[in-house]
């Protein structure tokens, strides 16, 4: 037979595989320079993973065996696998969802004639809702988290060990009788809480979810002192916001001396380049004139005197001499203001200080009152003051990371949290960042926006992404940043692809304005005290690339690292990432590190990449999400077949770091679980590679039905939300009443 390439119908992807035909419908696939590892299966369809034929299974066998075992094998076979405090009575399905088409009655034929053309107009309205859903579906059904518990949540002030007296007092929405919160309660999923047995103490007292192990006689929360001993000097997550900055923030009283200079001198220097570029097309013109009437005198034969044109000639000379001198004194007075780190005079002699000190993250920062404009500078002053105190680093003098073949983990939205990260600091990731947080947000003070900033102990080389529009705000942003959290680089979003973001000119947005990205750059860099690092796609739209426009000038602008996803904004994950044009643009980047990012999900398609170009590291971001095992696999070269108790034991510990990051209580319960689904849609993606029929897994090849070596494998590769909501239940105890969730990641496409 022929050989041919297979190419998806759906995206266009190849599979890198060679087909060759047979009769009786059958095909031989093998892996390129592997004749030994061709094997005969059925046809599946284009874009399907290669599963043996041993565990293929249709899509009605699938659910009809998923279902026979809700009550009957899961909890007899696996009942003995699961931990203590984990429930498995009480399971519920989650509600069907409403058919999409209105079917019609038999007896009710006349009434269907009439309603006949409403009935199309209602497919036509529901086909247009379908458009719209696609991507990120933002009016999903969903409950928040802080809903739970809103009318029966117990005050806080009770909460505390000793109790204090309520802020609010008679005007406070919440409980302050602990009997009468008890009878409402919802009962405990388990009998050991993770909090009090790894530090001792668990904060939540009588309102977590496990309080039956560490409450005592009078509702007394327990402690144990030998426990907290061992973690008394261990600051266990930084990057907090503390109160006192978050009241400044949202006064808007906190002022930035370093911004503000910067964006003087920056301005200055836009002024002065405009008025020479201004008085330089002037004289451009007028010498154009001149000589266009000089041609025409020629021609007519005009008597012109050679003192005239002499004379014309060093006015023209001396304006451009003067033009010179002008930019000289413009420039030496930006560079006077560069250098001056006070403000100017006249704010200075109506100024009266006030120093208070606040408390923020790790760090001690004196700010500085001015009664008149209410005016608040921050600078860190514990100890004598140096030269770093006065004197401006040089990117050449800041603190350096060393990138080379490092694994870096992904900045990923909604699944990239601290409990999830640590999950992949355990399997070996070398780098990890925090999620994208918007800088208007950040400088509002939002607290939920300084949650994304927030590190674990265990994160030993940890970054920051930021996402602005404007140079002012990010510029801002980033002192503050450097003045009130612990970190190791920061990271520049102008890659993200969401709308929302990118409509305001942030994100991919910034891509198409390369001058306002080059300011945002600068500004950011001469700020910070560590490396700056961006992120970015390979263009806007599809076959239009122009990462390769963008990485000199990025270059050039001092920055220690560039992370190039190759695929465009318009592409999203549709087809392969192009890394033929990563490896094109990791040459144009030289010396500077870049580091390429897309469809990594194996240890050989780590190898590939590293070979076959020039970048200095891989970043993983979906592989991650499908398998954090991932890291492991690369270091150690292998192909992981890990069972599915041992998956089932990484929930569990993703399970105890939500409990341990958003807390134990009913909130903090429900916000894990939300978490924790939105991660499942990913996980249900991985194929074990005992099933696969070759290797490895491609990141481009949906799996299809089939039936695993047990149940629980089985059920984690269900795609149908029922079957999350149940893994859940599993985990966290029955979901509350009412309870409908549907990830973020096409959420139109699952049922």
């Amino acid at each position: 037979g022929r050989c041919s390439r297979s190419e998806c119908n759906t995206c266009g992807s190849r599979t890198g595989a060679f087909i060759i035909y047979k009769p009786k419908t059958q095909f031989t696939m093998a892996e390129e320079g592997d004749a030994n590892s061709s094997t005969t299966y059925d046809v599946t369809d284009p874009g399907v993973a290669a599963i043996k034929p041993l565990y293929h299974t249709t899509k009605d066998h699938f659910h009809e065996y998923i279902n026979s075992g809700r009550n009957k094998d899961l909890k007899v076979a696996d009942k003995d696998n699961l931990k203590d405090g984990e429930a498995t009575e009480g399971a519920c399905d989650s509600p069907e969802h409403k058919a999409k088409k209105i079917k019609l009655e038999e007896s009710d034929e006349n009434e269907s004639e009439k309603d006949n053309g409403e009935l199309c107009q209602n497919e036509g309205e529901h086909k247009q809702n379908i458009k719209k859903a696609r991507g990120q579906n933002k009016n999903r059904p969903h409950m928040k988290p802080k809903h739970y518990e809103h009318d029966r949540k117990l005050c806080t002030s009770v909460c505390q060990d000793p109790p204090r007296k309520c802020y609010f007092g008679d005007k406070c929405r919440f409980l302050h009788d602990v009997s009468k919160y008890l009878e409402s309660k919802p009962s405990d999923l388990g009998d050991h809480c993770y909090l009090y047995d790894t530090y001792g103490k668990c904060r939540y007292g009588i309102t977590c979810r496990y309080a039956k192990s560490h409450i005592g006689p009078d509702n007394k929360n327990l402690l144990n002192e030998d426990l907290m001993k061992t973690w008394e000097k261990t600051v266990i997550v930084r990057n907090c916001l503390s109160k006192e900055l978050q009241q400044i923030l949202r006064k808007k009283k906190f002022y930035f001396n370093k911004s503000e200079q910067y964006l003087k001198a920056s301005n200055k220097d836009n002024k002065s380049e405009n008025q020479g570029d201004a008085e330089n097309k002037t004289t451009q013109s007028k010498c154009a004139k001149e000589q266009a009437f000089v041609g025409t005198a020629m021609e007519m034969k005009l008597p012109i005197s050679d003192s005239n044109i002499t004379v014309e000639e060093n006015d023209s000379s001396v304006g451009s001499q003067d033009n010179i001198m002008a930019e000289s004194q413009s420039l030496s007075c930006t560079e006077n203001t560069l250098d001056d780190g006070h403000l100017p005079e006249e704010k200075q002699r109506t100024v009266e200080l006030k120093e208070t000190t606040i408390r923020s993250g790790t760090d001690a920062v004196k700010a500085k009152t001015v009664k008149g404009d209410k005016l608040i500078t921050s600078a860190i002053t514990l100890g004598a003051v140096t030269d770093e105190d006065i004197i401006k680093l040089r990117s050449c003098e800041k603190k350096q990371l060393n990138f080379k073949d490092k694994l870096y983990l992904a900045p990923l939205t909604t699944c990239g949290n601290l409990p999830f990260r640590r999950i992949c600091k355990r399997f070996g990731a070398d780098i990890t960042c925090g999620e994208m947080a918007m800088c208007t947000k950040l400088l509002q003070g939002q607290s939920s926006e300084w949650a994304l900033l927030k590190r674990h102990y265990t994160e030993d080389v940890f970054g920051v992404q930021i996402e602005g529009a404007f140079p002012d705000t990010m510029t801002k942003c980033a002192e503050l940043l450097n003045q009130n959290i612990d970190v190791d680089f920061v990271d520049i979003n102008v890659g993200c692809p969401i709308d929302l973001v990118y409509h305001k000119g942030g994100g991919c947005g910034l891509m198409n304005r390369l001058n306002k990205l080059e300011q945002i750059v600068k500004g950011v860099n001469s700020v910070l005290d560590v490396p700056l690092t961006v992120k970015i796609r390979t263009g806007v739209y599809e076959k239009v690339n122009i990462a390769h426009k963008i990485i000199p000038n990025l270059r050039d602008c001092g920055l220690s690292l560039i992370t190039l996803h190759g695929r465009s904004r318009e592409q999203r994950y549709t087809k392969l990432s192009d890394w033929e044009y990563i490896d094109y643009c990791a040459q144009l980047a030289n010396p500077m590190p870049l580091f390429g990012n897309g469809d990594i999900l194996s240890f050989e398609d780590a190898n590939r990449a590293k070979a076959e170009t020039r970048v200095s590291g891989v970043m993983i971001a979906r592989g991650a999400l499908i398998k954090p095992w991932i890291f492991t696999e690369i270091k150690e070269q292998r192909h992981w077949d890990i069972s599915s108790q041992e998956r089932f034991e990484i929930l569990q510990d993703f399970r105890n770091y939500g409990l341990e990051h958003w807390g134990s209580d009913t909130q903090g319960v429900e916000k894990s679980r939300k978490f924790l689904l939105e991660w499942l849609s990913f996980l249900c993606r991985y194929i074990p590679v005992g099933l696969l029929e070759r290797l490895p897994q491609r990141i481009n090849e949906r799996p299809p039905y089939y039936l695993g070596r047990d149940y629980l494998e089985t059920l984690m590769a269900s795609q149908n939300v029922s079957d999350w909501v149940k893994i859940s239940e599993m985990l966290l105890g029955p979901v509350p009443p009412n309870f409908t969730f549907l990830p973020k990641h096409k959420a139109n496409s699952y049922k």
